[in-house]
């Protein structure tokens, strides 16, 4: 609670502060429209957040509510994919889908977008993230790859805990939240599949998903 706390009350402060500049006037004719932008901004920074942290909530009380149908990951990859372009674009990082098409039971969508975003925010200018799908027997493994900023050694056993954030500065200008990994987690868990997380500082990032037989 304290920790969902201090990342809400961040956004709302800014938003707070913006709004009472403008309605004591103190803000010049000129300058309104910036001023409306970071409202904006933060806005959407505190409606990502509320939405992130309602999902861990959703996976934590395991009431997410799946379909017990077959789901394939590629036809899924390609959705992300395409949702997630014009994020990629405006930080010129070009996205490839690459392996095959492969099927397994209720896969969040979640996992797969949480995992390229991140891959998206942390990359560089003109870098590259790459998701790939492959099956090898009864199993399915699903890799994101990128050319990003990489994460510094000291910090990987905990990436994938509620909050953590490697660079708060970074996390703050990109709109990370400190919760995308937290989700894949549990998506992972739920579906009794096994991450794998191999980074190097500025040489890029690859979290794999084994899934086993389903």
């Amino acid at each position: 609670s304290a920790n969902v706390s201090h990342e809400l009350k961040t956004p709302l402060s800014s938003i707070s502060g913006f709004a009472e500049l403008m309605k004591e006037g103190l803000v010049p004719p000129e300058k309104i429209p910036e001023f409306s932008g970071d409202i904006y901004k933060e806005s959407l920074r505190l409606i990502g957040l509320v939405n992130d942290i309602i999902q861990l909530s959703r996976l934590d009380e395991n009431s997410t509510q799946f379909q017990r149908a077959p789901v394939d990951l590629y036809d899924l990859g390609e959705a992300v994919i395409e949702r997630l372009e014009s994020v990629a674009a405006k930080q010129s990082v070009a996205l490839h889908l690459t392996g095959e098409h492969a099927e397994i039971l209720q896969l969040l969508k979640e996992m797969i977008y949480n995992l390229l975003d991140n891959a998206i925010k942390y990359n560089v200018p003109n870098g590259s993230a790459t998701l790939s799908i492959h099956e090898s027997g009864e199993h399915v493994i699903l890799t994101v790859s990128d050319t990003g900023i990489g994460i510094p050694y000291a910090h990987q056993p905990r990436v994938f805990e509620r909050f953590y954030r490697v660079d708060k500065s970074h996390s703050k200008e990109v709109g990370g939240t400190g919760l995308g990994l937290s989700i894949v987690k549990h998506a992972a868990a739920m579906h009794k599949a096994r991450l794998e997380l191999w980074s190097e500082p500025d040489a890029g990032t690859k979290i794999t998903v084994h899934f086993d037989g389903q």
